[in-house]
């Protein structure tokens, strides 16, 4: 036996090399770091599986398809969206405002739009119905990307109206994330196909097993129709957005609907996430008036709420999302109200929280009554609690399963996207979100949030104290694994 001893000691002394080399050859953060070490030296040989699945870096062949992508409409369209007729005060860009607005536009790919007429929707039943009315007027195209795209009751509604406007001869196209998509098959899809649509999996969902891409999502949720008019937030297609899975109850969610220039950004998002994930060069999108129209020679109707539309994702070198919300928030100075269905922030995020609380401002964060992912949400709750202990006001939301990504700061911006307060979106995650420089519209986030507060409740320190040992134990475990979650 003595064979055997030598066997399983040579595993382990293999395993914790690979463990060190694996984790310390690529840059990431510290925590991070610390995170896989944990689970590669626990979980022998388990451990270096599941890292090769979830812990390595998006392939470099995914790196160069999706930054090779050029901006084909973004350029053509900047004189009418510079150009455009606008109304803005100057209090809502203000100096303030403008070191946001500059940060998110530094390689020129976000230009301030100030035309839009913007809706806010938190049902999911007036979401999916004035969605589906605008995809039946659709005349030209309908792009749609989504996470999760199921084949439920909503999912065929949806599929079968796609069917029917590619019948009439509208250009339909649809991107969705294969891994949050389980259900819709390729052959549930393929009834759009033959009708005449065309549907690939993100870049990302191809050969995500050979390929080692299963960590990294297409998370935004992004919908253009006619160039014109255009949807994003933070819901997907299922039941369960309308609240009709037992397991989530009423689902209290956040999206925008957008009439303006900035819907020209969200199609040049889409472009650019279809031009990368499309196996041949025939399937790629090029510039023309039908994707970009003239709104000024539309006779849609536009407001005067600045916008911008940002996005991110893994084939950035910094977390560009991520550092620019920071900045955008580090310019409060009364309130920070945030809504978030993760509250797993970074070491940054969670410095800047309490540096924001420390200075004097309402800083309050609404999160669920009720976990999603029961492991992720212990980590939400350790993060909860330090919080508190920081000074951030706490709510739990209680009238069913909170999903919404937003932020309120003082009077005057305020944001609505696909980015939740976690890891995952800041460093793993394709994500968008739309900066609002508005007093208006900023003042209509308020009073959701407000209206939300009357179901929920405030956490302190009293209720922490009541948390069992073995709740917190399993909270400070999953909060030690939180940059893997």
């Amino acid at each position: 036996m003595i064979w055997w001893h030598d066997f399983i000691r040579i595993i382990f002394i293999t395993n914790t090399i690979l463990a060190f080399y694996i984790v310390f050859h690529r840059r990431r953060s510290v925590s991070t770091t610390w995170a896989w070490l944990i689970i590669l030296l626990i979980l022998p040989v388990i451990g270096i599986t599941l890292y090769a699945f979830f812990g390595r870096g998006i392939s470099q062949e995914n790196i160069f398809a999706i930054n090779k992508q050029k901006h084909i409409g973004l350029r053509n369209v900047q004189e009418s969206i510079t150009e455009a007729p606008k109304k803005v005060s100057p209090a809502d860009t203000s100096s303030a405002g403008e070191i946001a607005i500059h940060f998110f536009n530094q390689d020129d790919e976000s230009p301030l739009t100030k035309n839009n007429n913007v809706e806010l929707y938190t049902e999911g039943e007036t979401f999916f119905h004035d969605m589906l009315k605008d995809i039946v007027r659709a005349k030209e195209t309908v792009n749609i990307e989504f996470y999760t795209f199921y084949s439920d009751n909503i999912g065929n509604r949806v599929l079968q109206l796609l069917i029917k406007k590619a019948q009439q001869g509208v250009k339909v196209r649809v991107i969705y994330d294969a891994w949050g998509s389980m259900g819709a098959t390729k052959a549930w899809f393929d009834q759009l196909r033959d009708a005449g649509g065309e549907v690939v999996p993100f870049i990302t969902s191809k050969n995500m097993i050979t390929r080692y891409r299963i960590n990294y999502h297409l998370h935004r949720k992004i919908v253009v129709i006619d160039g014109k008019i255009s949807w994003t937030g933070g819901f997907n297609i299922g039941d369960q957005y309308l609240g009709k899975k037992k397991k989530f109850g009423h689902w209290r969610d956040s999206q925008v609907r957008i009439v303006g220039s900035a819907s020209l950004l969200l199609q040049e998002r889409f472009v650019m996430d279809w031009n990368a994930s499309v196996k041949n060069d025939d399937q790629l999108i090029r510039f023309n008036s039908t994707l970009f129209p003239d709104l000024d020679e539309t006779n849609i109707h536009q407001g005067d709420i600045a916008t911008q539309i940002v996005s991110d994702g893994p084939d950035r070198y910094t977390p560009y999302m991520r550092n620019g919300m920071m900045r955008l928030m580090l310019l409060a100075r009364k309130r920070l109200w945030i809504q978030t269905p993760y509250l797993i922030p970074d070491d940054a995020v969670f410095a800047t929280w309490q540096t924001i609380a420390a200075s004097g401002v309402d800083v309050r964060i609404m999160i669920p009554c009720k976990p999603d992912h029961p492991f992720i949400y212990r980590a939400t709750q350790w993060y909860a609690n330090e919080l508190t202990r920081c000074g951030v006001k706490i709510y739990i939301y209680e009238d069913g399963f909170l999903h919404a990504k937003t932020t309120i700061i003082d009077d005057k911006f305020s944001s609505v996207g696909s980015m939740n307060q976690d890891y995952r979106s800041y460093n793993l995650n394709f994500e968008d979100n739309a900066i609002f420089y508005d007093k208006d519209f900023n003042a209509k986030m308020a009073q959701v949030f407000e209206e939300d507060m009357k179901h929920s409740h405030l956490l302190t320190p009293r209720e922490i104290k009541k948390q069992g040992r073995w709740l917190r134990t399993l909270q400070s475990f999953s909060r030690m694994l939180s940059p893997i979650l």
